[in-house]
């Protein structure tokens, strides 16, 4: 039923509180092209379709914040040490593009204390 409704286009029928089993889950997940992992999976046979396809849904718009977050510090980052060091070489780029958020937090706040490359390397090590 659920897979036919999905290819009908008919979505009043998806948007019900459908129990289903667990495969059909996955089969949404391919239909919708959302990338699920074994975790994403609950418990038992059966499954809420509604409530898991948002569950899923919410995590994922929540990595997608996270990461637009991180993109943001890197880019500030990366903005406040070429004004400060007149520019910066590819290199530290890319070592800075591999930096955890709170090593990216660190430099932030030590921006002032930072008056070469080397600096910045010390502070990531």
């Amino acid at each position: 039923m659920l897979t036919k409704a999905m290819y009908e286009g008919n979505y009043k029928a998806l948007i019900q509180d459908i129990v289903v089993l667990k495969e059909s889950l996955i089969i949404a997940a391919i239909f919708t092209h959302t990338k699920i992992t074994e975790e994403d999976l609950p418990e038992g046979d059966e499954v809420r379709m509604c409530v898991e396809m948002d569950r899923l849904f919410n995590r994922f718009k929540n990595e997608e914040r996270t990461e637009g977050i991180e993109t943001g510090k890197l880019s500030t980052l990366e903005t406040l040490l070429k004004v400060k060091l007149g520019s910066i070489s590819r290199s530290l780029e890319e070592q800075l593009s591999n930096t955890s958020i709170e090593q990216l937090d660190e430099l932030t706040v030590n921006i002032f204390n930072i008056n070469s490359e080397e600096d910045v390397m010390k502070l990531l090590h």
